[in-house]
């Protein structure tokens, strides 16, 4: 049988350095994307207020924001990742189906593309794993230590 930890266990043993740094700046572009929800606010704001269900769409609007932040900022230390990352797969998808498909691919603004390669990313790296320059990868290879806190 095929498991979840057979993939694991070949990705830490197969996993080249260059993908850390991917890692790394896939978590960069969520924090920065996250800053520019913030410092776009009143875009977003007026775009809620005009809606019926203004509610939903501002707890999704710091559902995005707060998951690009925080969520960025784990998948930068690799810290919790695969929680991180199936955390940012929604916002993804929402961006891909509910914003981005309204627009043409090749149009100036069109984020289709940046998305859809975003939420690849995710998907491999889900599968995948942190690699072993993250903070989960050592406090598993160190769980067996016992520190002596005096």
């Amino acid at each position: 049988m095929f498991s979840f930890q057979k993939i694991d266990r070949w990705a830490s043993q197969h996993h080249p350095k260059w993908l850390d740094l991917l890692r790394i700046l896939l978590g960069l572009i969520f924090i920065i994307k996250g800053i520019a929800f913030i410092a776009n606010k009143d875009i977003i704001m007026n775009t809620i207020a005009q809606n019926e269900y203004w509610v939903v769409h501002y707890a999704i609007a710091h559902y995005v924001i707060g998951g690009y932040i925080v969520c960025g900022t784990a998948i930068i230390l690799g810290l919790f990742f695969r929680i991180a990352v199936l955390f940012e797969i929604p916002a993804l998808i929402g961006s891909i189906f509910y914003i981005d498909m309204h627009k043409n691919l090749f149009a100036l603004n069109s984020q289709l593309a940046y998305s859809i390669i975003i939420l690849a990313l995710l998907l491999f790296f889900f599968l995948y794993g942190p690699g072993k320059f993250s903070l989960d990868y050592y406090l598993q290879t160190h769980k067996d230590k016992n520190y002596d806190a005096s």
